[in-house]
């Protein structure tokens, strides 16, 4: 099994940040409790800039996100962010100790 991190970086609209905390707060509590291969969804704000969040969230592997993806509580939360992003960026990564070297 390889594990994936995904971190994410959004910029949310200043008028729409403290309801995103709510939303985001949520879908990150639901998806540690129902989902058996979510391991850690931290979310993180900007001090200098609150309407900017980095979420850090770690799978069992790239099948356990995109179940995330499908999940009826992470929907909610794609639905209920809809034109509230002004930046969004999605990057997804190995751990280090389980990346194949050359010689793999």
């Amino acid at each position: 099994m390889r594990q994936l991190a995904v971190l994410v970086e959004l910029l949310i609209k200043e008028t729409f940040a403290a309801h995103f905390g709510e939303l985001i707060a949520a879908n990150a509590e639901a998806s540690l409790k129902d989902e058996e291969g979510c391991r850690r969804f931290d979310v993180l704000v900007d001090s200098d800039e609150p309407r900017r969040f980095v979420l850090y969230e770690i799978y069992d592997d790239e099948r356990a996100f995109d179940l995330h993806l499908r999940t009826p509580h992470y929907q909610r939360f794609a639905k209920g962010i809809e034109g509230f992003v002004e930046e969004r960026s999605v990057r997804r990564f190995s751990f280090f100790d389980q990346v194949s070297g050359p010689d793999d």
